[in-house]
């Protein structure tokens, strides 16, 4: 029997998808000069993956919010380039929930590259009395 109501999240995963455009772009976002894949517009994909992982597992009027981010964008993604975030439950404490986080992308050429690692934290909250 699980010891949390979250126990059962534990393996659970998720993905999320993008193609790169030029409001994505770290020059875009004002987050660099570079007309590549900004960190932040990573970071949102990689938590979009961690909420599909969630979707339709929690109870009836939780949802999770974002707590910690810790990822290493690793690789630049060019416009067009295709990028795939995946994350998986590896823990569940409390209300809280740790994921291992993962991006890759595939360019126009074909060529596949992993471009961010990294773990999330999210709280399990009651939307009701959240704030």
């Amino acid at each position: 029997m699980p010891d949390s109501p979250l126990d059962n999240l534990l393996n659970a995963h998720g993905d999320a998808t993008m193609t790169v455009t030029p409001a994505d772009t770290a020059e875009w976002m004002g987050s660099g000069e570079v007309p590549f894949l900004a960190t932040p517009r990573l970071i949102a994909l990689l938590e979009a993956a961690t909420c599909a992982a969630l979707a339709g597992r929690l109870a009836l009027g939780q949802t999770s919010v974002g707590t910690r981010v810790e990822v290493d964008h690793i690789a630049a993604s060019p416009i067009n380039a295709k990028v795939h975030a995946h994350a998986e439950v590896i823990d569940a404490v409390g209300n809280r929930i740790s994921f291992a986080v993962s991006a890759t992308h595939t360019l126009t050429s074909g060529q596949s590259k992993r471009i961010g690692v990294g773990t999330v934290t999210r709280a399990v909250v009651d939307r009701a009395t959240f704030y």
